[in-house]
């Protein structure tokens, strides 16, 4: 079982990893094409509407991608929560406690930040959750191409935070972002959800039960007023991780599952979103509000300092009142270059700078706030690479006089 999770762990993070190198692509050829003279096109793309009449749906490709290929995101990252919280790092208490801390620090500290920041500002009623959540494949992308000489628990450690951090992000949007309920239609989500879980519970594998009902909670929530993206999440936490006796472990559902969505929403579903979402124009007037408005300082800050002062401070706190461990390979310096990179806001918190600001003004809070994510997320991924690129310096050393030794 260990060596299950173990391999497991290993395939998830390869896979983000190359994810997160076709978020930054797809993130950069939005920003170039939107700034350049065919960015009218991109603008026209954006906003070609693909509406299906018969179910009521009027959406515009940016909102197909927020509100359905992102449901496959939430649900890959609702397996892997289920797994980690079941039979991966957070089933273990020691060991789960320090990256849940350093998670709940990471969302309250910039909570705080970007409300004391841009209290009084319209959307910011609503808009300082947009600081809150990391982005997993971004983060891991980071970490692979400057972290590979700094211990394994590095990675573990940075996972757990960001499972933990989503989790937190997907109640927000359910909460913040729900306005009128529509008991109907939540009533025939739920029975889609029980039908899942029946299914699990009854060792049902056919598609032909959980593809309908998936859809169907999807469209079901999209009428009840809830964001759709959370059918995926819930879909996902009733999914089954523990294998039956004499089961192969491959054969789990939700280890089949993952296998088969997870390369979906690494490869397609999370950069069509950065695609559809990055575009931001950046003229002089977005450039010189940047650093001027308060609703994108709030952001900034509150990615900047209270992501790392949250995720950082709580983890020590936590390791000096004797709450939780620090893992054993992993020095203080490498804990602050992880915070760094835990304030790489991306996938989620564009999420949310759309939901809460879609409607304040004439939309160009939403691109101002985008704008402060991009901006935010390329300063924290450039500085926590180089502190990482030093800790790995740090870290190599060490094991070459190591190896000296022994040899001596």
């Amino acid at each position: 079982m260990i060596a299950q999770v173990r391999s497991e762990l290993t395939r998830y993070l390869r896979t983000e990893t190359f994810g997160g190198a076709l978020l930054l692509i797809a993130a950069a050829s939005a920003l170039i094409w939107v700034n350049s003279p065919w960015g009218a096109s991109y603008t026209t793309m954006v906003e070609t509407k693909l509406a299906i009449p018969a179910l009521h749906l009027d959406l515009t490709l940016a909102d197909w991608t927020k509100d359905g290929l992102l449901a496959v995101f939430f649900f890959v990252a609702g397996l892997e929560l289920k797994r980690e919280l079941v039979i991966g790092e957070l089933a273990d208490r020691k060991r789960a406690t320090l990256p849940i801390v350093a998670a709940v620090g990471g969302v309250i500290m910039p909570a705080i930040i970007a409300m004391v920041v841009g209290h009084g500002v319209e959307g910011m009623d609503r808009g300082w959750a947009i600081p809150v959540a990391t982005d997993i494949a971004f983060a891991l992308a980071v970490l692979a191409m400057t972290g590979s000489r700094i211990p394994a628990g590095a990675r573990v450690f940075l996972l757990s935070l960001a499972v933990v951090d989503d989790l937190i992000a997907i109640i927000l949007i359910a909460v913040l972002f729900t306005i009128t309920l529509k008991m109907l239609w939540l009533l025939i989500a739920v029975v889609c959800f029980a039908g899942w879980a029946l299914g699990q519970r009854f060792r049902i594998g056919t598609p032909f039960l959980y593809v309908p009902l998936g859809l169907l909670s999807w469209y079901a929530l999209h009428e009840a007023g809830i964001h759709a993206t959370l059918a995926g999440v819930a879909c996902g936490l009733l999914t089954r991780v523990r294998p039956d006796p004499g089961e192969d472990e491959h054969c789990v559902p939700a280890a089949r599952l993952e296998h088969f969505f997870q390369p979906i929403s690494a490869a397609l579903c999370v950069p069509l979103f950065a695609l559809f979402a990055s575009g931001v124009p950046l003229d002089s007037a977005v450039l010189s509000k940047l650093f001027t408005n308060r609703m994108s300082l709030a952001i900034i800050l509150g990615l900047l300092v209270g992501k790392i002062v949250g995720i950082f401070g709580f983890s020590w706190l936590a390791v000096r009142l004797r709450i939780a461990e620090r893992p054993g390979d992993l020095g203080y310096r490498d804990m602050f270059a992880l915070s760094v990179l835990g304030a790489i806001g991306f996938t989620v918190s564009l999420l949310v700078a759309e939901l809460a600001l879609e409607d304040v003004g004439d939309g160009s809070a939403a691109e101002l706030a985008k704008a402060a994510v991009l901006l935010t997320s390329l300063t924290s991924s450039l500085a926590g690479s180089a502190l990482l690129l030093r800790r790995g310096r740090a870290h190599q050393a060490r094991r070459d006089e190591r190896a000296l030794q022994s040899q001596e």
